[in-house]
């Protein structure tokens, strides 16, 4: 009897982290095909044409408005700890 026990804990438990397992590939693979551009047979045209690909995404990054909260941020002054 508690041979069939120990069977079927472990077969519930192998189902269990189954089942997360593919619930998690399948999210991550939503999440990940959405951000990836799609690159047809006119992308590449574009690519051999001009050299870069041109997507309707987000602009890019503005690094030189990152650079300056980066400096503006460690520029600030900051309180001394307590020696006690």
């Amino acid at each position: 009897m508690l041979t069939l026990f120990w069977l079927v804990f472990w077969a519930g438990l192998t189902v269990l982290a189954v089942s997360a397992g593919v619930s998690l590939r399948i999210r991550l693979r939503d999440r990940v095909g959405k951000s990836m551009p799609i690159v047809n047979d006119a992308a590449v045209e574009e690519i051999l044409a001009t050299g870069a690909l041109v997507t309707d995404e987000d602009s890019p990054l503005d690094i030189e408005k990152i650079d300056d909260e980066e400096h503006k941020f460690w520029s600030q002054t900051w309180d001394e700890p307590d020696e006690r």
